[in-house]
């Protein structure tokens, strides 16, 4: 009898094992069937990121990034359950467009400007009313693919919220799981920003370069950090800067702006200065041919009157043509995020035009668009032109591209010239060879055409047309400038504002100059700009061969004007300085030797093409770099050239 009884002991104990089993994974099956709609959306949200990643950097795109993405979605989703039945779907979608949006948006931006948007782009998105064209060629069919799953997983989940017997737990219970979800995704992104800030110290706060840091933490952290990053500047800006901070930055100025006369200091004063910027002027066209004939004939001609700077670097971040505009007026670094014509029109500059205003010139900022664009008609006014000539100036008689051609800008402009009391001072800013290079009104009317060969009808072969185009009205330009005898009294300065070429068709450009390698190193080769300074009587005509970028411009100028400024970043190119480096506001920078690309961390030899190990010396200069950044940035934050300036 005992050991009957045994055996029903276990076998009740059996029984109840299986029950306890049963119930365990029927709990387990309902929390599963419950939260299939989680699972989904998340395998869906991480592919789209993913994607993402390798499309805007396929080069380096790394799989570790796979962690903080699985983090951020984490997070995200987190909230979700909170909610419960139509509130929860509801917000499961809005969650999910709305990171389409974003993705799609940062894929289009980065087509163009090879970088990821921020709050301070955001900020300035109204710019992209004048550019409409452009941007809707930047967007490709299979950008919708990001959109497509929200079509399939609307009517899926409907289905499965009427059919699946959601269990739906207290609202206690609820909390508790967001709390573990929410916090083991935070937990897990604490570790990789930790890790990013031990190996690459200010990344995360100075986000120098936007590109390298989404590969390191994701996309969707990237905007949750460049958020707090923005909202905690405005906050930091709001205290006193410390006047130790302020004096640091001062003394820097100082000994940075302190050099030796040359043979060209004061070459320029008494005289007019034309700066000239042309839209989307690269070098690599210069001197070029296709099919027999020249690109910009009439440039070509034009430098071989000039000193010709054939290592100018454009420096501009995502102010573009404005960014270009207010390094070489300023002699400062463009902002850390967004544009510097927005950001800081409110502060008080020691500009060019307010420099030689205060010598008794007149001045004239001059372009064929409308004033309010990239804020111009603002930030003018804060760095003292005497006047603009917008395009309410203009008799718009003629468009070419986004508005007034090339062709009757130039030619009302040196109407106005003519006028001009002197000396004078004018900055007159190109249009017509802006992105996406696809108008051929000059040619319809009659201009000598290009032949671009199997070019034709791509972006590349559109630019080669279109700065031909420019390249005809700026040597009608010039011409009348000799003929008429106003370049026997003044300097003219003609330079490139920025890269047309976006990275994205760069096979293109690679197989039109006979490029073979296909580095960071190479890419950075091709993005500089001509930068010719013409004076009376053709003098100093001949090629120099510095390293320099458009934060050198203003330095140069005011060596050869007599302008005495102790507030700029950039160096004057005559100045033979062992120091004279073009530092980039993602924190590469170039010496004339080596060449120090930020998102990887890596350094290049020029001459040869290899890879190098970090010195000492290329650290300090590495560091300097991060410096210089720093102190413009809380020089503008801080609008201190308000006090310093008198």
């Amino acid at each position: 009898m005992k050991k009957v009884e045994i055996d029903n002991n276990k076998i009740i104990k059996k029984i109840r094992g299986n029950k306890v089993m049963y119930k365990t994974s029927n709990r387990i099956l309902n929390i599963l069937k419950s939260n299939l709609d989680l699972l989904l959306f998340f395998i869906v949200l991480f592919m789209k990121v993913v994607e993402y990643g390798k499309q805007i950097s396929p080069q380096y795109f790394d799989p570790e990034v796979f962690t903080p993405i699985f983090a951020s979605i984490l997070i995200l989703l987190s909230f979700s359950v909170l909610f419960k039945g139509k509130k929860r779907f509801i917000y499961l979608v809005v969650i999910d467009i709305i990171i389409s949006i974003i993705l799609v948006s940062d894929i289009v931006y980065f087509r163009y400007s090879e970088d990821i948007i921020s709050m301070g782009v955001v900020k300035n998105a109204k710019l992209l009313g004048g550019v409409k064209d452009a941007v809707y060629k930047l967007i490709k069919v299979q950008d919708f693919l990001y959109f497509v799953d929200i079509l399939i997983i609307v009517p899926l989940m409907r289905f499965y919220y009427e059919k699946i017997d959601m269990k739906i737990q207290s609202l206690l219970v609820r909390i508790i799981v967001f709390f573990m979800v929410f916090m083991t995704g935070t937990v897990v992104d604490a570790r990789t920003f930790k890790k990013v800030n031990v190996e690459q110290p200010t990344l995360l706060t100075a986000m120098s370069n936007k590109i390298y840091l989404t590969k390191l933490i994701g996309n969707l952290n990237f905007h949750a950090v460049d958020a707090y990053n923005y909202a905690a500047t405005k906050i930091k800006n709001s205290k006193q800067l410390p006047e130790s901070k302020k004096n640091e930055i001062k003394s820097y100025l100082k000994k940075n702006t302190t050099e030796s006369p040359n043979k060209f200091t004061g070459v320029a004063a008494g005289k007019n200065l034309i700066m000239i910027q042309v839209e989307a002027l690269q070098q690599f066209v210069i001197n070029k041919q296709i099919n027999g004939k020249e690109i910009t004939p009439n440039l070509n001609k034009w430098l071989n009157k000039c000193m010709y700077f054939d290592n100018y670097f454009y420096q501009v971040a995502g102010g573009t043509t404005a960014d270009a505009e207010f390094m070489s007026l300023n002699s400062f670094y463009p902002a850390e995020s967004g544009a510097a014509y927005y950001t800081y029109a409110g502060d008080t500059f020691n500009s060019i035009p307010k420099e030689l205003g205060d010598k008794g010139y007149y001045t004239a900022a001059l372009h064929g668009y409308t004033e309010g664009f990239w804020n111009r008609n603002v930030m003018y006014k804060s760095e003292k032109f005497d006047d603009f000539f917008g395009k309410s100036s203009y008799n718009i008689n003629e468009n070419v591209g986004l508005g007034l051609s090339d062709k009757s800008f130039l030619n009302q402009a040196f109407d106005k010239l003519k006028k001009f009391k002197q000396p004078y001072d004018s900055f007159l800013i190109t249009l017509s060879s802006h992105y996406p290079y696809n108008d051929v009104t000059g040619y319809e009317n009659g201009m000598d055409t290009l032949d671009v060969g199997e070019y034709k009808n791509t972006l590349f072969g559109d630019y080669l047309e279109g700065i031909h185009y420019t390249d005809k009205q700026l040597g009608d330009f010039l011409d009348k400038l000799e003929s008429s005898g106003i370049a026997d009294n003044s300097v003219i300065v003609l330079y490139g504002d920025h890269f047309a070429i976006p990275k994205e068709n760069m096979n293109d450009l690679y197989k039109f100059t006979g490029e073979t390698n296909n580095d960071d190193l190479t890419w950075y080769k091709y993005q500089k700009v001509p930068l010719m300074i013409h004076f009376p009587d053709n003098a100093n005509s001949g090629v120099n061969h510095t390293y320099a970028g458009q934060m050198d411009l203003y330095p140069t100028i005011a060596n050869m004007f007599n302008i005495k400024n102790d507030y700029m970043f950039g160096k004057d190119i005559f100045n033979n300085n062992t120091d004279r480096k073009v530092t980039f506001r993602n924190a590469s920078f170039t010496d004339g030797n080596t060449f120090y690309v930020s998102w990887t961390n890596t350094y290049y030899d020029i001459k040869t093409g290899s890879k190098i190990k970090e010195t000492p010396e290329l650290k300090k200069k590495k560091d300097d770099s991060v410096k210089e950044l720093e102190y413009s940035d809380e020089l503008l934050n801080h609008n201190l050239l308000k006090e310093w300036v008198k």
